[in-house]
């Protein structure tokens, strides 16, 4: 019996007790010889509904505690006319024979509980330990917890790996200095890197985030980051350094709240582009390799551009809308242009929110995005003669030459499709990205002329497809291999006689990555990849080279990259 019904019996007992005055033309010994009889009758045939009481009404202001009693204990008997004539006064001996009646009951359930307590007493026992063994637990959690509305997350990266270069193409105009040889120089040991990332993440309400994320890496000098003018392409996305070598940096600190029941708003003095979107447009990859093939297709419209913005997005029905601005120099407060000659500007001399050396970044996508497939489209403008835009790691050095400029309007379509379970059929991702870039004012010395040139435009495309095979002759490994175009350039607008005055570009370089995870456990992965970029110079390749106007140049890559997460 549960203690408020008892502690609701025990003053109807007390008051049996208690003694009253009471005249002999209160007891009504009729009334009492009927209910007598009712308390029999209700033993053979029990009311078990109040419907069965012709006088009780639903309007009645003890309803529901009569219909409980009845329905839950089974102790409350009428008259044999089927009434319960709820309106006359109640005997001291018509309510002795009702508390008797429902204590009757309370005494079955209480040894029926007493029966089992003991049966399960060990079971008991046992529970009972695990709950004060919980209880203490959380008290010491509580006590040794640094915060109670943060939560840390980490994640550590180690890569080892190294690079090889092949081809027959020289550097400059003298023989005998072939890229190939030049880029093992620079680039060609085997290395061993690291990056980290630690995730603070806070919710005031259950439903805002404040991510603040902290970062260290040492990939500044490696193949995999980039450090050479022959190895841009084979950057690897987890590549990170900032300052110096492990350098602990604060790379992200943004604010996510939602307005309403569809709106969804952040804003961020170090937030990026896709921390912003509503949905991001691919399936690819479970596992990191190059960071071109992170970008959907697009790296111009992804830009990832990172700095002081804020964005809004809208979801309903599976269908998102997504509009963000960022400043790669919004800290900055000059707002002017440091030089006006394209090739000479420095994005550190100034900035500012919306100026005209922000290093803007304005981006704006629409999706649809069921379960387990989607379609996107983005639209984004770049300032990127004052630092936004594409970098070395995902477009030839041409592309990225060009992207530096001048502004930049590109559009990006994407796609992907995941199987509902794993097997044989792969998740499929593909993406496009068409870049229109506008260049004011860039002028430069002709090679082998007293000439000056300039540049009035560029455009440049990029494409990937990526598969992906989830439980990959196991359980929870992962298999997959991407191949595209990183951003090349396939058309310019110059006045002057490079490339014979034409505006087509044999700028184009085919990418391939293939990898293989292992889930060593639920924390670490291992995964070995191995990459190969066709012509990752593009133009450059033989550009200005009379010797050797059908040179090659190709890289192949190798790495096991082991990701702790925490």
């Amino acid at each position: 019996m549960k203690l408020f019904h008892q502690l609701l019996v025990a003053p109807a007992a007390l008051g049996l007790l208690a003694p009253v005055a009471a005249n002999a033309t209160e007891l009504n010994i009729n009334g009492v010889s009927d209910y007598a009889a009712t308390s029999a009758l209700s033993s053979r045939e029990q009311v078990t509904s109040i419907t069965q009481f012709s006088d009780v009404y639903p309007t009645d202001w003890a309803y529901q505690a009569l219909s409980n009693l009845i329905e839950r204990y089974g102790c409350v008997a009428g008259y044999p006319n089927g009434t319960y004539r709820g309106n006359r006064a109640m005997t001291r001996f018509e309510a002795a024979a009702l508390l008797n009646a429902c204590l009757d009951r309370v005494t079955e359930v209480t040894d029926e509980l007493k029966r089992l307590m003991k049966e399960f007493e060990k079971e008991l026992a046992i529970l009972k330990g695990r709950v004060d063994g919980l209880e203490a637990r959380v008290g010491e959690l509580e006590a040794t917890q640094f915060s109670t509305t943060t939560k840390l997350k980490g994640q550590a990266t180690f890569v080892i790996g190294a690079n090889s270069y092949g081809g027959s193409s020289a550097s400059g105009e003298l023989p005998g200095n072939q890229n190939a040889d030049l880029a093992a120089a620079q680039s060609g040991a085997t290395t061993f890197n690291y990056d980290m990332r630690l995730f603070l993440d806070t919710s005031f309400t259950g439903k805002d985030l404040l991510r603040t994320m902290l970062r260290a890496g040492n990939f500044n000098t490696s193949a995999f980051g980039g450090n050479s003018s022959f190895s841009g392409l084979s950057t690897l996305e987890t590549a990170f350094e900032e300052g110096a070598p492990n350098n602990v940096v604060v790379n992200r600190l943004w604010y996510q709240f939602p307005i309403g029941s569809n709106f969804t708003a952040t804003i961020g003095g170090r937030v990026r582009q896709d921390d912003m979107l509503a949905v991001w447009p691919s399936a690819y990859p479970s596992d990191t390799v190059l960071d071109f093939f992170t970008y959907a297709g697009a790296p111009q419209t992804y830009n990832l551009q990172l700095g002081a913005g804020a964005g809004l997005s809208w979801e309903s029905n599976d269908f998102s809308i997504s509009a963000n601005y960022v400043s790669g120099n919004g800290g900055n407060s000059t707002p002017g242009v440091a030089n006006t000659n394209a090739l000479l500007r420095n994005s550190d001399d100034c900035g500012g929110i919306a100026t005209d050396c922000a290093a803007s970044s304005g981006t704006v996508q629409i999706a649809y995005a069921p379960e387990n497939w989607g379609l996107a489209a983005a639209y984004n403008y770049a300032s990127g003669n004052n630092g936004a835009g594409i970098y070395a790691g995902n477009g030839t050095p041409s592309a990225v030459f060009f992207s530096g400029l001048g502004t930049t309007n590109s559009f990006g379509l994407s796609a992907w499709w995941t199987p509902e379970n794993a097997g044989w059929f792969p998740s499929i991702s593909t993406g496009w990205g068409y870049n229109s870039i506008e260049i004011t004012n860039a002028n430069f010395p002709i090679p082998g002329s007293s000439g000056i040139g300039s540049f009035n435009g560029a455009i440049s495309q990029s494409w990937y497809v990526g598969l992906q095979w989830a439980d990959a002759f196991m359980k929870g490994n992962t298999l997959g291999m991407a191949v595209g175009q990183p951003t090349f350039v396939t058309s310019w607008d110059n006045n002057s006689n490079i490339n014979g005055g034409s505006d087509f570009v044999a700028d184009g370089n085919y990418a391939w990555e293939w990898w293989y995870m292992f889930q060593v456990t639920d924390n670490i992965s291992v995964t070995p990849a191995i990459f190969y970029l066709s012509r990752p110079l593009g133009f450059e390749t033989t550009a200005l080279n009379e010797l050797d106007p059908d040179g090659t140049f190709n890289n192949f890559g190798g790495l096991v990259k082991t990701t702790f997460r925490f």
